[in-house]
């Protein structure tokens, strides 16, 4: 698969182009995906063909906040995609995972329940730590 960024929910248009400005440098592939393909799996969104796609359109409802998904970008790659994402200017974007062989089975929904679960742990561990730095 070809390294490759998922971009769930980001409806203004100005942040939109301003991730891609960022990202064509970089010339790693920017995929939007649409609410009504959000019920697929993320390993078959970011093109892997051994795994099946799902019949149907997603009805749920949409993703809380933009959420990306980054597939096939190796560590220094990732460093550099995250480093233009910050630098862009269109974010904070809190939501943010790698495509794994254990999370490419999951839909966007899915996997964003996840990663908000754990940026929800982090955010208070900072809170905690910061309070007991305070002491």
């Amino acid at each position: 698969m070809r390294e490759m960024v998922l971009l769930f929910h980001l409806p203004d248009r100005a942040k939109r182009r301003m991730v891609e400005m960022a990202l064509l440098p970089l010339k790693v592939r920017l995929k939007y995906v649409s609410y009504e393909k959000y019920n697929q799996p993320l390993g078959v969104l970011a093109g892997n063909k051994d795994l099946p796609g799902v019949p149907g359109v997603y009805e749920g409802e949409e993703l809380p906040d933009s959420f990306f998904v980054f597939s096939s970008l190796n560590g220094s790659r990732l460093d550099q995609v995250l480093r233009a994402l910050r630098r862009c200017g269109a974010g904070p974007f809190p939501y943010k995972a790698v495509l794994t062989p254990a999370n490419q089975l999951w839909t966007a929904s899915q996997c964003f329940a996840e990663i908000k679960q754990e940026h929800e742990k982090m955010q208070e561990i900072a809170k905690q730590n910061a309070a007991g730095a305070g002491v």
